[in-house]
């Protein structure tokens, strides 16, 4: 059982708010760019633990979190690793030369149109500016298939890590791919 307040889809749609794309708008642009895709829906799941009480039908190898921080001036870093890594921020940000923070939901919704606990790598499809930078975990990268939230946390999409880095171009995102 999921420990987390009950809230429908419904719900979830409403908070996202109307400008926001859809799973199936960004299904879409996927299949205009000819990436092949597998899509699973699920209850929602709000923390890696809830992913791993709910996991059916997915590889075991590639499961991800992501991660929405900020520098004390404003930049927005979007990283994105395996679930089972904890992230040292403090080390993450002398390698990159940033002092960072997690950043608020508010900020969240503004730059990748998502709500916390649909934290995504697709969630680029929102950042038109190109404001937020993606940073790529290496070992991540390295799993064949990787799984995230297509923009709501009650759905998941498998890619190869090769369409995700040709989704990332194709929205104007270059990633850095970072050993950490």
């Amino acid at each position: 059982m999921i420990d987390t307040p009950v809230i429908t889809r419904e719900d979830i749609d409403t908070q996202h708010g109307p400008h926001a794309w859809t799973p199936e708008q960004l299904l879409a642009r996927l299949q205009e760019l000819e990436i092949d895709t597998d899509t699973i829906d699920h209850d929602p799941m709000w923390t890696v633990e809830d992913s791993r009480r709910l996991r059916v039908d997915l590889s075991e190898d590639g499961h991800c979190k992501s991660l929405f921080l900020r520098n004390k001036k404003g930049q927005m870093w979007l990283v994105v690793m395996l679930e089972d890594q904890r992230l040292d921020i403090k080390a993450l940000g002398q390698a990159l030369d940033q002092r960072l923070s997690f950043a608020k939901p508010d900020r969240l919704m503004a730059y990748l149109g998502v709500i916390p606990g649909s934290v995504t790598p697709f969630g680029v499809v929102h950042d038109t500016d190109q404001a937020v930078q993606v940073v790529l975990q290496k070992r991540m990268m390295d799993c064949a298939v990787l799984h995230y939230h297509p923009l709501r946390n009650y759905r998941t999409t498998s890619i190869s890590s090769v369409d995700l880095l040709a989704f990332l171009r194709a929205e104007a995102h270059e990633p850095m791919i970072l050993d950490f």
